[in-house]
């Protein structure tokens, strides 16, 4: 991705779409976190102080991965390069970011099942999903960050009741949170059974 958009532009010479990069970095970060969570929990328990702070920031970097997806938006026509070659790039750059995110989804899935049982484990997956489809809708649509959980609470808050208090104002609050909550659940699951069929095949190669 990164690689594309540095051809783009030295052959444009127009640095448009920069932010790609950025958000790519912001969705780097719950990979990293959930690692370091994963490696924290060979040693201390879950409740540990360390193991939930890496647990918060995880969850609050986590939606950033799919964030991505939404930067289509700003594609179009621009004259400098194809318009062919800015769909790829940002293809790639949204892929990345749904990979990095389910990656790290995967690795905290993988402790949970050592810890809870099947179904709670899948209600704690949906309700993970639909929090993802809403923190998007939160970035994308209100223009809020992961920042801003710590910088203005206040005004998150506010935006919040007002959606919960009177949904019918807001339905594109809902439409797009559950769009994002069944994408991201759909595609999720998908990735997981892939990997889980492609371990029995591996394990029966084995035998």
């Amino acid at each position: 991705s990164v690689f594309l958009y540095a051809c783009r532009a030295f052959s444009s010479g127009s640095v448009r779409y920069w932010f790609l990069n950025w958000n790519l970095f912001l969705a780097w970060l719950p990979a990293i976190f959930s690692y370091l969570l994963i490696r924290n929990l060979k040693k201390e328990k879950w409740l540990s102080p360390r193991s939930l702070l890496y647990s918060v920031l995880w969850l609050g970097f986590l939606p950033n991965s799919f964030y991505l997806v939404t930067d289509f938006i700003h594609l179009s026509s621009t004259g400098e390069v194809s318009l062919l070659y800015d769909a790829v790039l940002f293809m790639t750059f949204a892929w990345n970011g749904f990979f990095l995110g389910f990656i790290s989804i995967y690795g905290v899935h993988v402790e949970l099942m050592k810890r809870l049982k099947h179904v709670y484990i899948t209600a704690l997956l949906a309700v993970l999903f639909f929090l993802s489809g809403f923190a998007i809708y939160l970035g994308r649509f209100l223009a809020w960050n992961t920042w801003d959980v710590l910088l203005n609470p206040v005004g998150i808050l506010a935006d919040l009741s007002e959606r919960i208090m009177s949904p019918a104002q807001y339905p594109s609050t809902f439409s797009t949170t559950g769009l994002f909550c069944v994408t991201l659940l759909t595609l999720y699951y998908s990735l997981y059974w892939l990997i889980t069929a492609l371990r029995r095949a591996s394990n029966l190669k084995g035998l």
